[in-house]
């Protein structure tokens, strides 16, 4: 509205509020700040970490294993309990940062007119109705409207993700035009910033009720969901403490009905069958696991923020992406010229020598104000192309120096600089085509002006359209030689009766390595779906020319108008291009796009993409031109803004996901020779082969590094040629838990229990004598029985790097790692049995040689019966030959 009813119905004046009134408006409305959403306190948050289904059930052992008088045992358990607790509460911790970021945007003091003076306030004291005085490098720490400017140029890229600074001008000289909000001259934004000029806006919002402030509610109300991680790992302790529970039971049960055990052994024996099945050392070796992920990815150029989210990745089924800087290479370059009713490409043979060309370029560049690498890029592109002839930008300014500028605003749709030349003065303008054409009455031909007729008019505007049509921007270039006083006459005289010079036509060129991506992902079964403030016909081109096929294009003002249910249905089309889209717009999409079961991964910059990043599975938050903002509001930042860098991180995210299975097989083939010992115990009647303190031992001791090499593995030859995995697959399916527990687990069981009826058929015992259960044969056996373990996983290690193929065909040296852990976990073993103070409470004892011999051919007996079921299964799969050959 005009300014003086703006500051009517704002009861407002020129000369700002005074003092009182703005102190109760203070009151009423309250401080100019970015709320927060109420949360649990920090306190319940962390606590509410520790009890989880796996937590409670480790709580339990560890309280009854100290009443039982196994201190050790229940505080080794609690240790596990806190260590899986502190990876979670810091992970949650981090969304805070997000709206911390938010905040940082709006300044802390701003210069506000009350009482008539220019005062310096702290940016929460601003109300409704203040007038701000701006200059150049503040901050805007409101919503308002212009009621002065002077030359005024506003940043706001953070809102819109648009490069170029917007020019501000009161609403009285804006004219009416169907603008929306943000394209708006008159209107400005909290957590802008002043890029030239000088200006006074009456403030018309605050705090949450700004655009900013409407971003940070919708960043704050979606709340961030579990990773598929997250949800595969809570499926597995669903499971393990069923089984858990259940074996316990069952087994406890069972001994007290044999009339073996009292009720204090029976709870003993429940206790280890318990612990048993447990694996204790899991999440904290696939949090080392991810660790490990993240940084093979940092050095890619790949950073990401939440551990569990490296694996997301790898699910992923959409992506959702913009265009500038991304996909293209967000840089402005000269494509092609248009004189004299002809184009010419720059890179076509005579291009750089052709005079009409040349003359084209400086008009242009007089109708710049930059003539180096820093300003506008189209400027710059002019700027740099102009170098590459040898033109001589500053020199030709310098011999035509400027009398007035008018810069370029939406309005408008163009800028014109006056110059002069001698005792002349000349009007260089440059602005949109259609727009600019529409104020000429002549036009440059082979360097002689003619009249502008119809006809030439239709042909310039289907050369425009043909250049557009390929997602090219056009910006053409005209002038104006005559006219009296022209420094001090406004835009709209002086741009008029102009001279159509030409038309240069620009493009931000696709990066080199986005059409190769694109096809990995055709490959890979991953959807691609662009989303773009740009224009519809300038996305599609792109599109086109990386390999990204369109069959529909939809704006975000045909978005606004269907129903959530219609919009699901869209996005299951399967080319499909979003164009002209504001935050909600994008949020709405991704939103859709879960809610039809995708694992959805989307790529931002601005802070208008901060709700949609947290929405997504994974957000992908641009390391280059991303802000601050975007950056903590996205699990992932790609350091070198280039799409390609994204499905790189995908490959690794799938291949994370194919070690985390080989680790999981690890680890819980480990359980079933910890179960079986302890039923022999009861129901052979035998002394207890291995220890609660030494099951602890493997799954938190001997397992780990082994586990970790695992996790290390290379990608698997074709692995971004298979579909993304279903959500219905589990890392803890049948067939590996079949694997685990029924195969390469009872091999290592019959190993365990070989070595420990060994270790007594060694000193002298025979089948039908009794067994020492204590003192030193007994503690020499229980060693073997946990030394036998670990033998077994030396092999089990091998077995697990492949679910198919044979370790000789994947190279059995091929991850060194896996070398590195097995000395690791023999060093372990080896501190545990020979340092006396940690040999003592493990109840270990030193083997002799002759009980070691006994354990040699472990690794090579279990990785020869795996070797040997791969290679059943290969037969099934592919036939005799093909086997033979894999």
């Amino acid at each position: 509205m005009p300014t003086d009813a703006l500051l009517k119905k704002s009861e407002s004046a020129a000369n700002g509020l005074t003092s009182a009134e703005a102190q109760r408006r203070l009151a009423a409305g309250g401080p100019n700040t970015i709320k927060h959403t109420r949360r649990d306190p920090l306190w319940l948050r962390f606590l509410r970490q520790f009890w989880s289904v796996m937590a409670a059930l480790l709580w339990v052992a560890g309280i009854l294993a100290i009443l039982a008088g196994m201190q050790e045992l229940g505080y080794a358990i609690f240790g596990v309990i806190v260590i899986n607790g502190a990876f979670g509460f810091l992970q949650e911790y981090r969304a805070e940062r997000a709206i911390e970021a938010l905040e940082k945007l709006l300044p802390s003091r701003n210069m506000v007119l009350r009482d008539g003076k220019e005062t310096r306030l702290d940016a929460s004291q601003i109300v409704i109705g203040d007038v701000v005085c701006l200059e150049q490098g503040d901050q805007v720490p409101a919503d308002g409207q212009m009621i002065a400017a002077n030359e005024l140029q506003i940043d706001q890229s953070s809102l819109t993700g648009e490069s170029f600074p917007q020019t501000k001008v009161p609403a009285d000289n804006t004219g009416a035009a169907p603008l929306s909000k943000l394209e708006r001259r008159d209107l400005i934004f909290a957590g802008t910033g002043v890029v030239s000029g000088s200006g006074r806006m009456a403030v018309t919002a605050t705090g949450m009720a700004t655009e900013i402030g409407t971003i940070a509610n919708l960043t704050q109300t979606v709340r961030e969901q579990p990773s598929p991680l997250q949800l595969e790992i809570a499926h597995i302790v669903r499971i393990v403490t069923v089984l858990s529970v259940v074996l316990g039971g069952v087994f406890f049960a069972l001994g007290m009905a044999s009339g073996k055990m009292n009720a204090t052994t029976g709870f003993f024996f429940a206790l280890g069958v318990i612990v048993a099945n447990v694996p204790e050392g899991l999440l904290p070796t696939i949090t080392l696991g991810l660790a490990l992920g993240v940084q093979r990815m940092a050095r890619q150029g790949s950073l990401i923020k939440r551990l569990s989210s490296v694996e997301t990745l790898g699910a992923t089924t959409v992506i959702c992406t913009d265009k500038t800087g991304t996909i293209t290479k967000g840089t402005m370059e000269v494509s092609e010229l248009w004189s004299s009713g002809r184009t010419v490409k720059v890179s076509d043979a005579g291009a750089a020598d052709d005079q009409e060309l040349r003359g084209l370029l400086c008009h242009a560049m007089l109708a710049s104000q930059a003539l180096s690498e820093r300003g506008n890029p189209m400027e710059t592109a002019i700027f740099r192309y102009s170098q590459q002839l040898k033109l001589d930008g500053s020199a030709l300014v310098r011999e035509r120096p400027s009398l007035s500028v008018h810069p370029f605003d939406s309005f408008r749709k163009r800028m014109s600089i006056v110059r002069e030349s001698g005792s002349a003065k000349t009007v260089y303008v440059k602005g949109a085509p259609l727009v600019t054409l529409g104020l000429c009455t002549s036009w440059l031909n082979r360097g002689a002006v003619e009249p502008l007729t119809a006809a030439t008019q239709a042909r310039i505007r289907a050369d425009h359209d043909a250049l557009a049509d390929r997602g090219l921007r056009v910006l053409a270039v005209c002038e104006r030689n005559e006219g009296p006083n022209l420094e001090r006459s406004l835009p709209a005289e002086l741009e008029r009766e102009l001279t159509f010079v030409g038309m240069i036509a620009f493009w931000d060129p696709p990066r080199a390595e986005v059409a190769g991506a694109m096809e990995q992902c055709t490959r890979a079964g991953i959807r691609v779906i662009m989303i773009t403030g740009d224009d519809g016909r300038t996305a599609q081109s792109i599109a086109r020319q990386i390999g990204l096929p369109v069959s529909s294009v939809m704006t975000g003002d045909e978005l606004a108008t269907i129903s959530p249910e219609a919009l699901r249905e869209t996005v299951k089309t399967s080319q499909i291009l979003f164009a002209r889209t504001s935050p909600q717009h994008k949020l709405a999409i991704v939103k859709a796009l879960k809610e039809n079961g995708e694992i959805v991964a989307v790529t931002g910059d601005g802070v208008n993409d901060s709700p949609a990043l947290k929405m997504a599975d994974i957000g992908v938050a641009m390391g280059i031109r991303g802000t601050e903002v975007t950056k903590e509001a996205a699990e992932m930042v790609i350091t070198d803004d280039n799409f390609a860098s994204i499905i790189s991180a995908i490959r690794e995210g799938r291949t994370i996901y194919s070690n985390i299975g080989k680790l999981v097989t690890y680890v819980f083939a480990s359980n079933v020779p910890e179960l079986i010992p302890f039923l022999c115990f009861v129901f052979l009647g035998i002394p207890l082969p291995l220890t609660v303190l030494q099951i602890l031992a493997v799954d938190l001791g001997t397992d780990m590094f082994p586990a970790l090499a695992l996790g290390s593995e290379p990608p698997e030859p074709g692995i971004m040629d298979l579909p993304p995995r279903k959500k219905s697959d589990h890392l803890l399916g049948f067939g590996r838990l079949a694997r685990a527990y029924l195969f390469l687990g009872l091999i290592e069981a019959a190993l365990a229990m070989f070595a420990f009826y060994g270790t007594y058929w060694l000193a002298g015992w025979r089948p039908g004598a009794l067994m020492d259960d204590s003192g030193e044969l007994y503690r020499h056996a229980t060693t073997m029985t946990l030394t036998g373990i670990v033998a077994a996983q030396i092999g089990n290690v091998f077995a697990c790097r492949s679910e198919r193929a044979s370790i000789f065909s994947i190279g059995l040296f091929s991850n060194p790692r896996v070398f590195w852990g097995i000395a690791a976990e023999l060093a372990i073993l080896a501190l545990l049995i020979f340092v006396p103070f940690l040999r003592a409470p493990f109840g270990l004892a030193i083997p002799t040689v002759r009980e070691l011999s006994l354990l040699l051919a472990f690794p090579f007996v279990l990785l020869s019966l795996e070797e040997l079921r791969k290679v059943i299964v290969r037969v099934r799969a592919t036939g005799p030959r093909r086997a033979h050959a894999t």
